[in-house]
């Protein structure tokens, strides 16, 4: 027993120890590593690395010593990227167990500048090797925009197809811009550089946008010319209102409108204004109404004064029996009540201007010889008791003498042709055609 107990007590410490050991084994890297050569031999190690260094590009000053694994790199290089690859590529090699890199760039000027003459003539070789394949890509480019241009100078289909002759020269350009676009891409997929063109169009794009906030303005009346020319609110001659301006439109440019006015002025507006004002186009239609008010003494016989005013509107020649000229009263005032009186003519044959005062002037004839007198200003005075005088009554030689209209032979109804406004179109067309060409048609369609 005793014999038993002594061998059990030497073989509990072998088994103790059989078991703990794979448990202080764990976590660490089992199986061999592969090798062409031993990894003790530190000689193939440094014989490898010059290898790969001597098929590299500036590495033929790198020093590689290889002491029981660890390598250990000296000399300089043309540049710190090339320092810092040393360091991964030793690194790579089995059987390395470390890396010291004390590689340096190098200072010499010699040395970094004959790595750029090289560099000069081995990239002016290629360039003169890859010349023939350039000059075809350009022959290619030259051709295609040739042919571009060709199509957009070809005016009868465009001219076919645009409104006008402002929206066919944007078409013109738009072809122009594609075959542009169009040979680039030719070209560049010729030299097989077509990875330039989303670059070459980013660039133009931030560019475009760059131009397009610099000249927001001008971009914007360029728009609006664009619309004004399609849509042609107004046409030439055609006598038109914007922004409180009247005048006669002359032409319609690819940035203002230009207006004669009736004392003979040139206004200019720009078209993005136009395009956004409340454009007044007294041509549009060829009937036209004007209107003007007298004002009569409250003790006027308002039924018998209307009935005498629309019998001389109606009389006059001038005026149209359709629409029918029209009286009504229009406001009471402190000592007047207002009659408005309206009419229509025919503006093509008749101004408007000399229409109207032709009748006010024989309306106020009229009325001065029925007795429907206009009522002078009045001021009423009062005086306190103690200063009131004994006669108030006006004075006749010194009260003013009042002259009646009704002495007066009243004169025929006057000529009221549309003369001047014949004047002022003929002077707009001797300027459209002196000047250059506007975006307005005659035989447009008006919006």
């Amino acid at each position: 027993m005793r014999f038993l107990a002594v061998v059990l007590c030497l073989l509990l410490p072998l088994t103790v120890h059989a078991q703990t050991q794979p448990q202080a084994n764990a976590g660490q890297p089992t199986g061999t590593i592969n090798v062409d050569e031993p990894i003790g031999e530190d000689q193939a190690i440094t014989r490898r690395i010059r290898e790969i260094l001597a098929e590299l590009d500036g590495y033929d000053k790198v020093n590689v010593a290889v002491s029981s694994g660890i390598v250990t790199l000296t000399g300089t290089t043309l540049d710190s990227k090339k320092t810092q690859q040393l360091t991964e590529l030793a690194g790579r090699i089995q059987g390395v167990v470390a890396v010291e890199n004390n590689v340096t760039e190098t200072t010499d000027v010699g040395e970094r500048l004959n790595p750029v003459v090289d560099r000069f003539k081995s990239r002016v070789m290629q360039a003169l090797s890859f010349l023939p394949l350039l000059l075809i890509a350009l022959a290619v480019f030259a051709l295609i925009i040739a042919l571009g241009f060709f199509v957009a100078r070809w005016r009868r289909p465009w001219n076919r197809l645009a409104p006008n002759g402002f929206i066919a020269d944007i078409y013109r350009q738009i072809i122009r811009v594609v075959f542009v676009i169009a040979a680039l891409v030719v070209a560049l997929d010729i030299l097989g550089a077509t990875a330039l063109l989303s670059g070459i169009l980013g660039a133009a794009g931030i560019v475009g946008l760059a131009i397009g906030f610099a000249v927001r303005d001008t971009v914007e009346n360029f728009i609006a010319s664009i619309m004004l020319s399609v849509r042609q609110p107004f046409r030439p001659n055609d006598t038109v209102e914007i922004e409180g301006d009247t005048g006669k439109v002359i032409r319609l440019t690819s940035r203002a409108t230009i207006l004669l006015s009736f004392d003979g002025n040139h206004i200019r507006i720009p078209n993005a204004t136009v395009f956004k004002s409340r454009i007044v186009n007294f041509s549009r239609n060829p009937e036209r109404r004007f209107t003007f008010e007298l004002g009569m003494g409250p003790d006027t016989d308002f039924d018998a004064a209307a009935t005498l005013a629309l019998q001389i509107l109606r009389d006059l020649p001038f005026t149209l029996e359709t629409p029918e000229p029209g009286v009504w009263i229009e406001t009471i005032g402190d000592s007047t009540v207002s009659l408005q009186m309206a009419a229509w003519i025919n503006q093509e044959a008749t101004s408007i201007g000399l229409a109207r005062s032709e009748a006010i002037r024989l309306v106020m004839s009229a009325f001065d010889k029925a007795g429907h007198r206009m009522p002078e200003p009045t001021y009423r005075i009062i005086y306190p008791p103690q200063t009131t005088p004994q006669d108030t009554r006006p004075d006749a030689e010194t009260q003013p003498h009042k002259v009646s209209l009704s002495t007066r032979a009243a004169k025929p109804v006057q000529d009221v042709k549309a003369t001047a406004d014949k004047a002022l179109e003929e002077f707009v067309d001797q300027e459209r055609a002196e000047t250059e060409r506007d975006l307005l048609s005659r035989n447009g369609t008006v919006e």
